[in-house]
C-alpha cells in the first residue's frame, strides 16, 4: 500500500450536531447519568424559582401593599426568603456538580485523545504539525468545558424558568403574553444565519490557535538556530501575523455571538412596549389589578432574561460544536499498520532469525526511496549499510519495525513475512540507537528503564558499566535520579548516547538497529560510546548505518546502497579489492581525515 499523506482534513460544511452529540453522550457523558440527573432536578428547582417568585408579586401587591394587611407581610416576606435560599442551594448544587462533570469528561477526552493518536501511523505525526496536534488535545478539549459549565447548566436551569415564568404570564392574561411575543417568530431566520455563523468562525479560530501553538513549537525547539542566524525580529514578525490572523477570526466570533442575544434585547423592548401600551389602558379603567400587571410584568421580565441567556448560550454551543467537530475528525483517523487478525509467531529465536528484504519497493507520496531492494542480514552478524544520503537506509529500519509500509515487495524475519506478526513481538524483537536518541524530561533511571520494574540494583549498575553512564554521573547532581531536561537537554550529547545504550542494553533484544550513533560526537565521546556500542553488539545481530566508514570495517557484510538500491556488498577488504564506489568512499574519507 503506498505511503499516504493523512493530514487531518477539515470538514466543508460542518457536521451535523446530530451526530456529534449522540457521539460525545455515547463516549463521555452516558457514564454520568446519575450526577447529571440530580444536576438536571436542581437546574429544575433553580429554574421554577423564578416562577414562584414573579407568581407571588400578585398577592405582595394586591393583599399586602394596596389593601394594607399587616399580618400578610411577615408570611409573605418569609415565602420570598424561603425561595431565595432554596435557590441558593440548588443553584450552588447543580453548578459543583456539572462542573465535576466538566472536568471528568474534559480529562477523559484528553486521555483517550492521546491514547488514540499514539497508535495512529507515523506518517501522521509527519504531516500533522506538533502544535497543531497539541492544540487538539488542550485547547479544544478545554473549548469543550464550557459546553457543561455554560450550555448544560444555563440551557437546563434557563429552559425550565422559561416554562415557569411563560405559564405565570399566561395564567395572568393570555393576550398579554401574545402581544409581549408577537415579534419573537421574527428571530428564527437571522438567529438560525448567526448560528451558523458562528460555527464557522469559531472553528477558523480553533484553527489559528493551532497555527499559534504550531509556530511556538518551531520557534522553542529552535531557539539556538534563531539565535545565531539573528533570527528574532523575523520570528516575531511571523508570530505577530498569525496571531492577528487569530484575533481577526476570535473577534468575528465573539461579534456573531454578541447578535443573538442583541436580537432577544429588541423583542423584548417591542414586548414590553405593546403591553406596556395595552395593559396600562386596562388597569387605568380598572379592568386589570395592579398586582396582576406586577406580576405578568416581573414574570415577562425575567422570561426575557433567561431568553437572552438562551440566545448566547446558543452561540457559545456552536463555538463548542466547532470544537467537538475537531476532536471528532480526529478521532475519524485510523491507523493502517496493525497486527494481523490472528498474528504468527516467530519459529526460533529473533537472535536466530535472518532478516531478507526481497525486491521491495518504498515511496512517499510520489517521491521513490527504494526500487527493488533486496538483501539479507544474517542472524548473528553484524551488517553494515553505507552510501550517500537519499539511499534509503534509514527507511530500511523504518521498514523492519512497521512503522512504514513498503508498495511492493517482501520482509521477512526467520522467514515470516513480518505482516503477519504481531506488532507488539516484532517490534519487541529490535533495539534502536539513533544519532538523536529521544529522552524524555524525567529522571535518567526512568529514561532507562522505561517503566520495568523487575531489573534489579546490581544487574541496572552492571548496565550502567557497560554503557559509561557510570563515567559521568558522580558529575550530576542527583547521580542517576538526576533529570533528563526536556529532550535530554541537561547531558551532552555523548551522554546522551550513552543512555540510549544503557536503554538499548535493558530492553535486551535480539536485534539491535544502530543509526548514526557516533557521527554527531567529538572523537573522544565516539571512542567511548563506539566501545560500548560494541559490547552492546555483542551476541546480537546487528544492522548499522555509517557515514563513517572506520567504525564498520570489522562488520561480517557491508551493503552499499545507491539510489535505493544494493550496488556493492562484501567484506571491507572485499570491498576495496573490487575498487569500486565502497573504495572511493573510503579513500575519500580517509584522505579527508588524514
Amino acid at each position: 500500500m503506498k505511503a499516504t499523506n493523512p493530514r487531518m482534513s477539515t470538514p466543508t460544511q460542518p457536521i451535523e450536531t446530530k451526530i456529534l452529540f449522540p457521539w460525545i453522550w455515547r463516549k463521555y457523558l452516558r457514564k454520568y447519568l446519575g450526577i447529571i440527573l440530580i444536576a438536571l432536578a436542581m437546574m429544575s428547582i433553580d429554574g421554577a424559582a423564578l416562577g414562584a417568585l414573579s407568581y407571588l408579586i400578585e398577592p405582595m401587591f394586591d393583599d399586602v401593599l394596596v389593601t394594607g394587611d399587616r399580618g400578610a407581610v411577615p408570611m409573605v416576606g418569609l415565602m420570598i426568603f424561603g425561595l431565595f435560599l432554596v435557590r441558593a442551594f440548588a443553584g450552588f448544587g447543580h453548578k459543583v456538580l456539572m462542573a465535576r462533570v466538566g472536568q471528568k469528561v474534559n480529562a477523559a477526552l484528553q486521555y483517550s485523545l492521546l491514547a488514540h493518536m499514539q497508535r495512529l501511523d507515523n506518517q501522521f505525526f509527519h504531516t500533522n504539525a506538533p502544535g497543531n496536534l497539541i492544540e487538539r488535545v488542550r485547547g479544544d478539549t478545554e473549548v469543550t468545558t464550557t459546553l457543561w459549565s455554560q450550555v448544560l447548566v444555563t440551557g437546563g436551569r434557563d429552559f425550565v424558568s422559561i416554562i415557569a415564568l411563560f405559564a405565570v404570564a399566561m395564567s395572568v392574561d393570555w393576550l398579554w403574553t401574545l402581544i409581549a411575543f408577537a415579534a419573537v417568530p421574527l428571530l428564527v431566520f437571522p438567529v438560525s444565519l448567526l448560528q451558523r455563523l458562528v460555527r464557522k468562525s469559531s472553528r477558523i479560530a480553533r484553527e489559528e490557535a493551532a497555527g499559534i501553538a504550531t509556530k511556538l513549537d518551531e520557534i522553542f525547539h529552535g531557539i539556538t538556530t534563531i539565535k545565531l542566524n539573528r533570527l528574532e525580529e523575523r520570528e516575531e514578525g511571523i508570530f505577530d501575523r498569525i496571531l492577528h490572523g487569530f484575533v481577526r477570526a476570535r473577534l468575528r466570533s465573539e461579534t456573531t455571538q454578541a447578535g443573538i442575544p442583541a436580537m432577544v434585547d429588541i423583542v423584548a423592548g417591542a414586548g414590553f412596549f405593546g403591553v406596556l401600551t395595552y395593559g396600562g389602558y386596562q388597569i387605568i379603567e380598572g379592568q386589570k389589578t395592579v398586582g396582576e400587571f406586577m406580576s405578568f410584568f416581573t414574570a415577562i421580565a425575567l422570561l426575557f432574561e433567561p431568553l437572552r441567556r438562551m440566545g448566547r448560550v446558543s452561540g457559545i454551543l456552536q463555538a463548542s460544536m466547532a470544537s467537538i467537530e475537531r476532536l471528532y475528525m480526529v478521532f475519524q483517523e485510523h491507523p493502517t499498520i496493525v497486527s494481523p487478525a490472528q498474528p504468527q509467531p516467530l519459529p526460533c529465536p529473533g537472535g536466530q532469525a535472518d532478516i531478507v528484504l526481497d525486491n521491495v519497493v518504498m515511496a512517499y507520496d510520489d517521491q521513490p526511496v527504494l526500487n527493488g531492494l533486496s538483501l539479507t542480514a544474517r542472524a548473528g552478524q553484524m551488517t553494515a549499510l553505507v552510501g550517500p544520503s537519499g539511499a534509503g537506509k534509514s527507511t530500511i529500519f523504518n521498514l523492519l519495525s512497521r512503522l512504514v509500509e513498503p508498495q511492493q515487495g517482501q520482509i521477512t524475519l526467520a522467514g515470516v513475512p513480518i505482516e503477519q506478526m504481531a506488532l507488539e513481538e516484532l517490534r519487541g524483537q529490535f533495539s534502536v540507537v539513533s544519532q538523536d536518541s529521544s529522552l524524555f524530561d524525567e529522571t535518567l533511571r526512568d529514561n532507562i528503564l522505561l517503566g520495568r520494574t523487575d531489573v534489579s540494583d546490581a544487574r541496572l549498575n552492571e548496565i550502567l558499566d557497560a554503557a559509561h553512564v557510570n563515567d559521568f554521573l558522580p558529575k550530576l547532581p542527583n547521580g542517576l535520579d538526576s533529570r533528563a531536561g526536556p529532550r535530554g537537554s541537561s547531558l551532552s550529547g555523548g551522554q546522551r548516547q550513552r543512555v540510549a545504550i544503557a536503554r538499548a542494553l535493558i530492553q535486551d533484544a535480539p536485534i539491535l538497529l544502530l543509526d548514526e550513533a557516533t557521527s554527531a560526537l567529538d572523537a573522544k565521546s565516539e571512542k567511548v560510546v563506539q566501545e560500548a556500542l560494541e559490547r552492546l553488539a555483542k551476541n546480537r545481530t546487528t544492522l548499522v548505518i555509517a557515514h563513517r566508514l572506520a567504525t564498520v570495517r570489522e562488520a561480517d557484510n557491508i551493503i552499499v546502497m545507491d539510489k535505493g538500491r544494493v550496488v556493492e556488498q562484501g567484506t571491507h577488504d572485499e570491498l576495496l579489492a573490487q575498487d569500486g564506489i565502497y573504495s572511493g568512499l573510503y579513500r575519500l574519507q580517509f584522505a579527508t581525515e588524514k
